[in-house]
């Protein structure tokens, strides 16, 4: 099974290939033989007064990822909405809602990423709440003068159709087979999300010492070419994303499964939307 650069979805097939299936479905017959053999049972018939077990669960279907995803992106346009209302009622609690919801949800983000918590819908949900309070805020700064923004709610409108314009658009890619996720194209996207990472780290520490920094986020050619190279990759990253969540439908994962596939897809929605709204904001200041 291909692995993914979404560490939430990367998490979920290593727990389903652990056991044959999901979470260690199915290692429950192994021993049967055994068993049947010890109490006097012919092998292949289940012992006197045996009930067979009843599933707890069913298996995830499209349906599950499409309503769980729903619910979660609604949860963060609502907290959006709220944030960015308040926010311009008050724009001293700009900076408090970015930083609050920035760091609570990056939070919960690696708790439901390397804790395996990602298929809890209580963190999903809680991750949903915070990212809307944090985008809500962010959004407001960057069209609000006072903040050095412009293009008011006009440029939030295109950036939230850009952001499903890309992510619709890959799906269509997906579907249709015009770009194979194959290994190689793996091992290229994460590399090219190693090197994005590295150089946004550089042009943070570069920005203590001078002015701009590297010049990737000052508004400039270099940030725009920047901004349109991470936007690339985002775009790319939702193929395999895709084809993740489709091989834990294929391997009949668990339905609460869907949570994590929600919550996978939201992140790369949410890093997508912010990415395009800067983008946006660079030509307005031209």
């Amino acid at each position: 099974m291909r692995s993914t650069s979404n560490p939430v979805f990367r998490n979920l097939t290593q727990q389903q290939q652990q056991g044959g299936g999901y979470a260690g479905f199915g290692s429950a017959a192994a021993g049967a033989g055994q068993f049947a053999h010890q109490y006097g049972q012919q092998p292949g018939y289940p012992p006197q007064g045996y009930q067979p077990a009843v599933p707890t669960t069913r298996p995830m279907t499209i349906d599950d990822v499409v309503t769980k995803t729903g619910i979660t992106l609604g949860v963060v346009t609502v907290a959006a909405i709220i944030s960015y209302a308040l926010t311009a009622a008050n724009n001293n609690l700009a900076s408090l809602f970015v930083i609050v919801g920035g760091l609570a949800g990056f939070a919960l983000a690696m708790v439901a990423s390397f804790g395996r918590k990602q298929d809890n819908p209580a963190i999903v949900l809680s991750y949903a709440a915070f990212e809307g309070l944090f985008l809500g805020a962010l959004s407001f700064m960057f069209t609000n003068i006072q903040f050095g923004g412009a293009g008011g709610s006009g440029l939030i409108a295109q950036a939230v159709l850009g952001t499903f314009g890309v992510f619709f658009g890959m799906l269509v890619v997906y579907k249709t087979g015009a770009i194979r996720v194959t290994p190689r194209f793996t091992r290229m996207i994460v590399a090219a999300m190693i090197g994005i990472l590295v150089l946004m780290l550089g042009n943070l520490v570069a920005s203590f010492f001078t002015s701009g920094g590297l010049g990737l986020r000052d508004g400039g050619t270099l940030s725009i070419i920047f901004s349109l190279v991470v936007i690339g990759i985002a775009a790319f990253s939702f193929l395999l994303d895709f084809d993740a969540a489709d091989q834990l439908i294929r391997a009949q994962a668990p339905e609460k499964a869907a949570w994590g596939v929600a919550f996978g897809l939201t992140v790369t929605l949410v890093w997508l939307y912010v990415e395009i709204l800067r983008l946006l904001s660079y030509f307005q200041d031209r």
